[in-house]
C-alpha cells in the first residue's frame, strides 16, 4: 500500500528535485489509511479506535491565515489533483464499461402476438399445504 501511495508522490519533490524521498508522505498515508472505510469492518479504523473520524486537511484549510506553510498548500494542491484524477478515472471506467455493455447487448422489442419462451425457474411458486 505504501508503494502505491508513494507513486502518487511524483508530484511532490524535495529541495533537490528528487522524488524517491517518501518519508514526509508517511503521515499523510497514515491519515488516508485511518480515515478510509475498510471492507472487512465497514468502518474506518479511526472510528473503531477512537469513536470519531479526524477532520481532513482539505476541509480545515483556511485561506485567510497570515502565514501558510508552503508544504501545507502544496499538499492540498496534491490532494485536489489526486481527487480530480480519481474522479476522472472513475468516469472513464464507467463510460468504458457502458460502451462495452451497450455494444454486446441489445434490448429485444416484442410485439403483441409474438411467441416467447418463459423460464419458470425464477418464479416463486407457492405450493399448497401438504397432505
Amino acid at each position: 500500500m505504501i508503494r502505491r501511495f508513494c507513486a502518487y508522490g511524483l508530484e511532490l519533490k524535495d529541495s533537490h528535485g528528487l522524488t524517491h524521498y517518501w518519508c514526509p508522505l508517511i503521515p499523510a498515508l497514515e491519515l488516508a489509511y485511518t480515515t478510509s472505510i475498510h471492507a472487512s469492518t465497514g468502518k474506518t479504523p479511526a472510528m473503531l479506535q477512537k469513536g470519531w473520524n479526524p477532520k481532513l486537511p482539505v476541509y480545515i484549510f483556511k485561506k485567510d491565515l497570515v502565514f501558510i506553510h508552503p508544504a501545507y498548500s502544496s499538499f492540498k494542491l496534491f490532494l485536489d489533483k489526486v481527487r480530480h484524477h480519481a474522479n476522472q478515472s472513475m468516469n472513464d471506467a464507467f463510460e468504458y464499461a457502458k460502451q462495452k455493455w451497450d455494444k454486446s447487448h441489445t434490448t429485444p422489442e416484442f410485439k403483441v402476438g409474438d411467441l416467447i419462451l418463459v423460464s419458470t425457474s425464477n418464479f416463486n411458486i407457492i405450493k399448497g399445504p401438504r397432505s
